[in-house]
């Protein structure tokens, strides 16, 4: 009799269990997995038999009614099979030459939801098996084989409603899910990013509410490549012609980009900035945190000196730390667009700056920032006898390691390796061992001491370009933690007034050692000081300098 009455107990629970009302975010969470699955490997999906943003549009309202596992398995399955049949193809024979890093890959979620009948679990691992092998119609590859976006037919961004708004975040997730090489490394997992974004989604919003949300989830990336541009504004956009650095929670002027607009300003380089408009630094720090996407804290703090000098609002009120005590200037702000030109010639405008020279002592420096392949001849005849050269990366190069790296190094030797996508597997990435080299047979080569300086403000090809001069063996890195961004950079501008990117390929040291997040370590670390900005020295290059002369 007991074993009679707990039988039917169990029968209870599991009809009870089953007949479980289910919540949005729960359905949604597995609508947009199973929408990009289908988009980039059900066989008449991926090829473009169908318009795959109306189908969307079409199910949703289903999938909003289904209110148990197994409505909503139905509606998935319907789904399905309205797309037409799918050939069971041979099997496909994974080639024994292609090595497959799948630290990002994972389907296990075909199996593992909790929404999904065992049937339509299976329909999903039997269009795996026999997924789509042509052209993709969603996706290409660029000359580098990262991927490219094509055939995103989004309507403008004006009184997005919910669908629209859905579908947004389902491109975007999807795009990151099965193309983005280093989803491994984010902070936060990508499906639990889903999870908690998708409630921001749901909620009805008004086009500057739908771009802050869309700016949260890109910036859940955790990469330096990101970026986020909206293209349309609804004000007047006001900024201060000046840059500088965070230190201990204040904001410290090292540059004045335009004097001219600045000199009534009293504003100059040294000035140790407290509060803007009445905030801390730190609290302004803080109120960025989701909003700025960087690969690690260093280029956070550098990338968010611009938008919290910058605003909407036509002044601005500064707070001074001088002598240990605090002064308040209330200042105008620059308008950005009568102003343009200040921007296109901040900071990094090299029209003066020196390419290369001897230092004392018979240093060379070479600025890489504004150095060109061109220069590099008449570069290597003024510095070739010198003891030592100084190789100035905290900026961007202009593609000048080929002729440096054949300079520096004695034969040719690899510095990277990628991971690049698998657009037949999506998901999937392989690596390509055969990676980068540089250098050439060159008995001449350099035999001085060689110095790279390096931090924040080192991205992407900076890093890839020090990676390369490593190869030579007598460097030394000086400087601080780098961008941590490497790969070519995969531009997304599938929504109309709204650009952002990510970092498209995977780069790697040759024995497989991650740069991404971690950035180009230093040999001697050291990180300007504020005492050191504003008596105006550049102590990461007498570091340098010191080091070359001592030997430590």
């Amino acid at each position: 009799m007991e074993r009679i009455i707990l039988l039917l107990l169990l029968v209870f629970y599991q009809i009870t269990f089953s007949q479980k009302e289910l919540n949005q975010t729960e359905k949604l969470t597995a609508t947009c997995k199973v929408w990009g699955f289908l988009k980039y490997y059900h066989p008449n999906v991926a090829k473009g038999d169908f318009d795959w943003r109306n189908q969307l549009t079409e199910v949703l309202p289903k999938i909003e009614q289904a209110k148990t596992k197994e409505e909503f398995s139905s509606v998935l399955e319907n789904w399905i099979n309205s797309l037409g049949e799918i050939k069971k193809v041979e099997p496909i024979i994974e080639s024994d030459t292609i090595k497959y890093f799948d630290k990002n890959f994972d389907l296990s979620w075909i199996n593992k939801t909790k929404l999904f009948s065992k049937n339509f679990s299976e329909k999903l691992r039997f269009i795996e098996k026999n997924r789509f092998q042509g052209d993709q119609y969603y996706v290409g590859y660029l000359r580098a084989q990262n991927i490219f976006v094509k055939n995103e037919d989004f309507p403008k961004i004006y009184n997005y409603n919910k669908n629209l708004r859905l579908l947004a975040i389902f491109t975007y997730w999807n795009i990151i899910e099965y193309f983005f090489p280093y989803k491994y490394l984010m902070d936060q997992k990508w499906d639990v990013t889903l999870e908690k974004m998708l409630p921001d989604f749901i909620v009805e919003q008004n086009d500057d509410q739908f771009y802050l949300a869309m700016q949260k989830l890109t910036a859940k990336i955790d990469d330096s490549h990101n970026v986020f541009v909206k293209y349309r504004r609804n004000t007047s956009f006001y900024y201060l012609p000046i840059f500088g650095k965070i230190i201990d929670e204040k904001l410290i002027v090292t540059e004045i980009l335009n004097p001219h607009i600045t000199e009534n300003y009293a504003v100059k380089v040294g000035d140790v900035i407290t509060k803007i408009n009445d905030k801390k630094i730190a609290d302004h720090i803080a109120e960025n945190k989701n909003l700025i996407c960087t690969s690690n804290e260093s280029r956070f703090l550098h990338d968010i000196v611009e938008p919290i000098l910058s605003g909407s609002e036509e002044n601005i009120k500064l707070e001074f730390l001088v002598d240990n005590k605090t002064i308040t200037k209330n200042i105008n702000w620059v308008d950005y667009d009568s102003n343009r030109y200040v921007l296109t010639h901040q900071k990094g405008y090299s029209a003066k700056k020196e390419k290369f020279k001897i230092l004392s002592n018979n240093i060379g420096y070479v600025n890489m920032e504004v150095l060109k392949v061109q220069d590099i001849p008449n570069m290597i005849e003024k510095l070739n006898a010198s003891k030592a050269i100084i190789f100035d990366l905290r900026n961007y190069p202009n593609g000048t390691y080929e002729g440096i790296s054949n300079f520096l190094n004695s034969e040719e030797k690899k510095f990277a390796i990628y991971t690049r996508p698998i657009l037949n597997y999506p998901g999937r990435f392989r690596w390509d061992d055969q990676g980068s080299s540089s250098g050439t047979q060159n008995k001449n080569n350099y035999k001085g001491k060689v110095v790279v300086l390096l931090n924040e403000e080192s991205l992407s090809q900076s890093e890839w370009t020090a990676m390369c001069f490593q190869t030579a063996g007598n460097i030394t890195i000086i400087g601080s933690q780098t961008a941590g961004a490497d790969g070519n950079v995969t531009s997304l501008d599938y929504m109309p007034a709204l650009h952002t990117s990510f970092s498209g390929l995977g780069v790697y040291y040759p024995d497989k050692r991650e740069t991404q997040r971690v950035g180009i370590i230093p040999d001697i670390e050291i990180k300007p000081t504020i005492k050191g900005i504003q008596e105006g020295r550049d102590e990461v290059l007498e570091r340098a300098v010191n080091f070359i002369e001592t030997g430590k």
